[in-house]
């Protein structure tokens, strides 16, 4: 069993929510990285969401494709990330920890050549944006063989038939887009991902994990009343940004993230589970 289907397999089992914060290796620098995934653990979060830095960052909306340049121009790349990986790993090797990106980096190492230096590193899992389930097959095959997960996007406007395709790929769970459009955009109908969620449903058991839209603990805590975890990054990115602009020194820095996962995780368990 992969560290993820055993933290969901946990959390379950404690009637609890996974919360899944998402942040871009290098950002708001290199050097900070590792401490704020361990400051984002210390505050509750289950599983982290590490973003792979990458020129065009299609699906993201401004803020994020923000934090994509901030951390390029910082010289952050893919190899940048497993080695924060490979460090987060020394104090912590429980948590979860999926890389989210694009095809090119990935394809650039060769599909082989990143499985064996993401499991070496201590990644659990890949999302990759635009490899449609189509064409994983190669990619499927080599994370398979290190034992790391392939994570896949479910939209909206996701046929059924596509629904499960993209069941038939995916292992560790299935992250369901809540709102049309780039990250950070649009409002939560909290019935109507219910009702997307009970169609993926027909399709997997994999667990369901809600991202895109989910700004504050009320969102996150509404969305947990339907999902089995619950994906932040917009706003994290956004708190990390401020707090940098307004000059926060490290400290602050991973103070102020770590109180906005924190008031996430105190909604998401004042839920029913």
């Amino acid at each position: 069993m992969s560290r993820i289907a055993e933290r969901f397999q946990q959390l379950a089992g404690q009637g609890r929510k996974a919360l899944v914060p998402y942040m871009v290796a290098g950002d708001p620098s290199l050097e900070l990285t590792v401490p704020l995934m361990h400051a984002l653990v210390d505050a509750g979060a289950d599983i982290l969401e590490l973003g792979v830095p990458f020129s065009d960052p299609m699906s993201e909306g401004p803020t994020i494709q923000l934090a994509h340049e901030r951390a390029l121009a910082n010289g952050a790349r893919l190899r940048d990330a497993l080695d924060m990986v490979r460090e987060f790993r020394q104090r912590d090797a429980d948590t979860p920890v999926l890389l989210m990106g694009y095809a090119n980096p990935v394809e650039r190492m060769g599909y082989a050549a990143f499985a064996d230096a993401a499991s070496a590193a201590g990644v659990d899992a890949l999302l990759t944006v635009d490899i449609p389930p189509e064409e994983v097959a190669q990619v499927n095959a080599e994370l398979r063989r290190v034992g790391m997960d392939n994570i896949f996007l479910i939209a909206p406007t996701t046929p059924d038939e596509r629904m499960a395709l993209i069941a038939s790929q995916a292992s560790g769970f299935i992250y369901y887009v809540a709102v049309k459009g780039v990250t950070g955009a649009g409002n939560l109908d909290t019935a109507d991902v219910a009702d997307h969620l009970a169609r993926i449903r027909e399709h997997t058991g994999l667990p369901l994990a809600v991202g895109f839209g989910i700004k504050d603990a009320a969102s996150a805590a509404a969305i947990a009343t339907v999902a089995d975890g619950v994906v932040v990054g917009s706003a994290l990115v956004q708190r990390v940004a401020d707090a940098a602009a307004e000059g926060a020194d490290n400290s602050g820095l991973l103070a102020r993230a770590g109180e906005l996962v924190a008031e996430i995780r105190r909604g998401i368990d004042a839920t029913p589970s």
